[in-house]
């Protein structure tokens, strides 16, 4: 295992790979299996990622539960635990909405400390930008818990530069959280040479791409129930057989170069890029994890970068990004 740390934080010696949850809380994903669950946890802590990402969203507050409970009697400093804020679903309709006022953050905090288990958060994340509340009242709301000892470390998730810069006049901010992988490649335009400059830590979501990048799937994968998945325009018919087919060839080309498998390729690409970086390897079933073994000891290349580049390029003419996953801000 490789390792990185958070500047102007006590945050030293994270995994570069972090345990993403989402899918352990259900909903989006099919459902969940508890005990499976906790196995994966432990299973991740074994092989030694110590990094656990979650939110409250995540099956309306089940991923953190299902984390509390897996970590309850392990020695609290021996992992670090980032969860998110301001995705609230109070209103019954089955959606959840950006709210990342002052009193919904107060309220969320002590929501997730109860649920995980814990004194306090490692790394505490606004997780989408709400464009009703002020960035100065948020930012100093989470100042304030930051001051508190309630959280080690603030990150903002899919925020524009932009944003940054206003919310770091009233606040630090420590890590950034954008959708990176392969596919999805809006960040490196922007936002990373900057978080880059700032000395950010970034924890990268959709690394594998929503199991695209497992190499596990044929353009015959279907998904069942309230899977994402199945709202992604990645994995519709137009557009999915593209996709297997740039992933085949991504396959054959790191097997043939480096003797590594395709999910290794993709954990890699993101280490590999230039800013310190947490790559989010979201599993459901300890086994989806084992192919870590194949991520240490390797290194890419810029030429391997231009020729990743070219692979996609040549199969994916139509790319789409994850903007589907965006939840609706709330209305006054």
């Amino acid at each position: 295992m490789e390792y990185t740390e958070i500047d102007k934080t006590n945050l030293k010696k994270l995994s570069t790979v972090a345990l993403g949850t989402w899918a352990i809380g259900g909903s989006d994903w099919g459902g969940t299996d508890v005990k499976q669950s906790i196995s994966t946890i432990h299973h991740a802590l074994d092989l030694g990622i110590n990094v656990i990402d979650t939110a409250p969203a995540y099956g309306r507050g089940e991923s953190e539960k299902i984390v509390g409970e897996a970590i309850k009697n392990i020695p609290r400093d021996s992992f670090y635990i980032a969860t998110k804020v301001g995705l609230d679903w109070s209103k019954g309709d089955g959606l959840v909405y950006r709210n990342n006022t002052k009193e919904n953050i107060l309220k969320e905090i002590e929501d997730s400390l109860e649920r995980l288990q814990t004194d306090y958060i490692d790394i505490y994340q606004i997780h989408w930008p709400d464009p009703l509340t002020p960035i100065e009242e948020t930012a100093l709301t989470m100042k304030s818990l930051l001051d508190a000892g309630k959280i080690r470390a603030i990150g903002v998730s899919n925020f524009s530069v932009e944003q940054i810069e206003t919310f770091k006049k009233f606040a630090p901010i420590h890590t950034v959280q954008p959708p990176y992988n392969i596919f999805e490649q809006d960040f490196k335009n922007e936002l990373l040479p900057y978080a880059k400059n700032e000395n950010m830590t970034a924890l990268y979501y959709g690394s594998i791409c929503r199991g695209l990048l497992s190499g596990r799937m044929t353009a015959g994968s279907k998904f069942n129930g309230d899977d994402l998945r199945n709202a992604d325009p990645k994995f519709q018919p137009d557009r999915f057989p593209s996709y297997i087919n740039a992933v085949e060839a991504l396959g054959k080309w790191v097997k043939e170069s480096y003797g590594k498998s395709i999910i290794s390729l993709a954990i890699r690409w993101l280490i590999d890029q230039p800013i310190s970086g947490i790559a989010l390897w979201g599993a459901r079933r300890p086994e989806q994890l084992d192919a870590i073994e194949g991520v240490g000891g390797w290194k890419l290349t810029e030429e391997d970068y231009k020729t990743i580049e070219s692979i996609v390029n040549k199969y994916v003419k139509e790319p789409v990004g994850p903007e589907f996953m965006a939840p609706p801000a709330r209305t006054l």
